[in-house]
């Protein structure tokens, strides 16, 4: 099933035949109470778009040590668990708080998540395994039923394993249609057959494809059992379908290709807003463009760069790592230096490009600044204050970086991947219409034909000038994304029933 952008479902109005749907998201992380990934964003953001239309919206995630209870108002109501985890049985809290409206529930197990951050532990397949037991069990003592589930990534795969062991024989689950959304292909959640026990099975299932000999797959499970399966833009749910983005699960997802489908995240623009951020040196709107200079100034000054406000000042906020395309940026940029630009990096990642980005800084005094420390007050200077922003990214599920950019009439420069190839217009391509600028080749030449053709637009006011418009006018919002949700419920519903 393909859901563009253009899929519209109404919100629910008293009066109409149509309920609100009840949906219980299970995912791993959610802001604002804790954030690792774009997967908080999500989490925190369409329940909201969600409940803005009508709906009925609860969220379950695991009990991290680093939440702070006291500031988001968590409550303990003297809710228990019994949750069976191999031959053993668990009592676990549930612990509950409220978030603009939308109920959120605390899985709270000292043994698995006790600990200070949210992955990396080596225990970790086993701890969502237990969150998502935990999951299935707490719905049992609510007098409220889901329609739907939408589950997210690996760590609830198991979840939905658990509902399809069980829904035959289970009057409570056998009604709740499922959907699962995967951020990033990449990470599946692999451990040893030793975990089927532990998950509640006293047989192996049976192998399913992606699934190597001898271990469990969770994302692949979640996939093979979920009424349907989206990913975050049309084109990465195109591109996962392939050997060579698949990650091994291509001919899995080929199976349900009739079922895949990509809807594009969106962006909080209350909270990313040109016009009211305080944390800007100058704030603007599209008929102020000009007060952005006062940022460049201000990201030029605190990294040190020479005051230059005709020189094009481009911009990156984003984790140095090969995914993200910092080895096309190492192998052109003594060819980008050849034009008269500036270059400020803010993020951490691989040593191998801190140690490049600092040769590079020590190369070209005054043209390159340098921050591995984030910091968000920066971070939005360099979207406000920036000419072009760039994201070569080899591939790229959905990315937020480019939705912000246009938001704060920076110009993107992406490579056609995944949610990029979405969202950014090529300007050449389409002159009326354009909001960036796009190439497809993973190379160094690739990049530098990019940045060439928008450093030629930006020597053009008039034409720079429509473009940057044109990026703050575009609608990325999380209320078209969640009409979009809306109608991908409907059809896991339709789907569950037959």
């Amino acid at each position: 099933m393909s859901t563009p952008r253009s899929v519209k479902a109404e919100p629910v109005r008293s009066g109409t035949d149509r309920p609100p749907l009840k949906i219980l998201f299970i995912a791993a992380e959610c802001a604002p109470f804790i954030k690792v990934g774009g997967l908080a964003d999500v989490v925190g953001s369409l329940p909201l778009a969600l409940k803005e239309l009508g709906h009925d919206v609860r969220v379950i995630m695991p009990r991290y040590r680093p939440i702070d209870g006291k500031h988001f108002g968590l409550k303990r109501v003297d809710r228990f668990i019994e949750v069976p985890a191999g031959t053993d049985t668990r009592t676990t809290e549930i612990v509950e708080s409220t978030f603009s409206g939308v109920p959120t529930y605390f899985v709270w197990d000292e043994r698995f998540f006790g600990r200070d951050r949210v992955y990396g532990e080596p225990d970790e397949v086993m701890a969502f395994t237990f969150f998502s037991r935990a999951a299935i069990e707490f719905i049992h003592t609510l007098d409220w039923t889901p329609d739907v589930i939408h589950a997210h990534d690996w760590h609830t795969g198991c979840a939905l394993a658990q509902l399809a062991l069980r829904e035959r024989r289970d009057p409570k689950l056998k009604s709740i249609a499922t959907v699962f959304t995967i951020h990033n292909l990449l990470y599946q959640g692999l451990s040893g057959d030793a975990l089927w026990q532990f998950a509640g099975f006293t047989d192996r299932p049976r192998r399913i494809s992606g699934e190597p000999p001898g271990r469990v797959n969770w994302l692949a499970r979640g996939i093979a059992h979920a009424d349907v399966v989206n990913t975050v833009s049309p084109t990465y749910a195109a591109e996962i379908l392939t050997p060579e983005m698949g990650n091994g699960l291509d001919g899995l997802l080929s199976q349900r290709r009739g079922q895949v489908s990509g809807i594009l995240n969106g962006l909080d623009y209350a909270e990313w807003n040109p016009a009211t951020d305080t944390r800007l040196a100058a704030t603007y709107t599209a008929a102020t463009l000009k007060r952005r200079s006062i940022n460049k100034r201000a990201v030029q000054d605190q990294l040190g760069l020479k005051r230059k406000p005709r020189t094009p000042l481009i911009g990156l906020v984003t984790r140095l790592y090969d995914q993200k395309g910092l080895d096309l940026i190492v192998a052109a940029a003594d060819r980008l230096f050849e034009r008269d630009v500036q270059l400020v990096v803010l993020g951490s990642g691989d040593e191998k490009y801190h140690t490049a980005l600092a040769e590079l800084k020590a190369r070209y005094p005054g043209r390159v600044g340098l921050e591995h420390n984030f910091n968000e007050r920066l971070a939005r200077l360099i979207y406000g204050g920036s000419d072009l922003f760039l994201m070569p990214s080899h591939f790229e599920p959905c990315g937020l970086g480019q939705l912000i950019a246009m938001r704060y009439g920076s110009v993107p420069v992406v490579r056609a991947t995944g949610g990029l190839a979405d969202t950014v217009i090529d300007a050449g391509r389409a002159p009326n219409r354009g909001t960036g600028f796009v190439f497809k080749p993973a190379t160094a030449v690739g990049l530098l034909g990019a940045l060439d053709r928008a450093l030629a637009a930006y020597q053009e006011p008039d034409r720079w000038t429509a473009i940057q418009r044109r990026g703050l006018a575009a609608d990325f919002s999380w209320q078209v994304s969640a009409q979009q949700y809306v109608a991908l419920y409907q059809a896991a519903m339709k789907a569950h029933r037959k």
